[in-house]
């Protein structure tokens, strides 16, 4: 299924890019989510989704599979599977910055598939919860993250030096300090890396769901009720 979001954040769009690409740094705003490492491009983690009593754990792994930095256009590929076995996800997720005055707004495409008691909910439903989803992670990330973007300003011109230095050959200490994979192993890209974060609530999707879960719920709680009354009825008749 196709679900389609929006939302808007109060930083210039270079900012935004650099800030929603910084996936440990966001990680915690996404409600449910937990980052726990990083190997190379690829990050693995786990999603918490509460339905009533039952609380299901996805642990999959997001990898960048399309990063445009000048047009602003990222595309991310992501799976998880349920770790008791009753159901997995998986979900391409584009994302399209445009500059919205001194903010940036933001489209977000995601082809989703969901298998298990997730699925149970429906398109109606899950559009809803990851709305609700989304705004609750747009509304961690103002709080959070973006108090602390120091946004860039334009430096006033300065007057031009008289006469341009000759540049100097760099020593072999200033390129092992410029270089952050001089004197490192060869396999250091692949190195997994953990990562401390918090243990995350889970998702209650019948709380973010609202409205329409109920009515869905009231035409099965309406068959489970003439059910219990027919079979009591049965029972007297005996």
């Amino acid at each position: 299924m196709e679900l389609i979001n929006e939302f808007d954040v109060s930083v210039p769009i270079d900012v935004a890019w650099s800030v929603l690409t910084d996936v440990e740094r966001i990680a915690p705003c996404l409600p449910g989510a937990q980052l726990q490492e990083i190997e190379g491009d690829e990050y693995r983690g786990i999603v918490k989704v509460k339905v009533g009593p039952i609380t299901a754990q996805y642990k999959g792994r997001a990898i960048f599979v399309e990063s445009d930095a000048t047009a602003h256009r990222l595309v991310l590929d992501a799976a998880g599977r349920d770790t008791r076995g009753a159901g997995n996800a998986s979900a391409t997720i584009t994302a399209q910055l445009t500059s919205a005055g001194t903010g940036t707004h933001v489209t977000v495409t995601t082809d989703l598939t969901v298998t298990g008691k997730v699925a149970q909910f429906g398109r109606g439903v899950l559009a809803d919860v990851s709305a609700k989803i989304l705004t609750q992670f747009v509304d961690n990330l103002e709080q959070t993250v973006l108090t602390d973007v120091t946004v860039p300003t334009v430096p006033p011109a300065s007057a031009p030096s008289a006469a341009p230095t000759a540049p100097t050959a760099p020593t072999a200490d200033t390129v092992a300090e410029l270089s952050p994979t001089a004197g490192a192993p060869a396999d250091a890209a692949s190195t997994v890396r953990r990562i401390d974060q918090p243990e995350p609530e889970a998702i209650d999707l019948l709380e973010s769901a609202g409205t329409p879960v109920l009515k869905r719920a009231v035409p099965v709680l309406g068959v489970a009720v003439a059910a219990v009354i027919i079979w009591r009825l049965l029972r007297r008749r005996r």
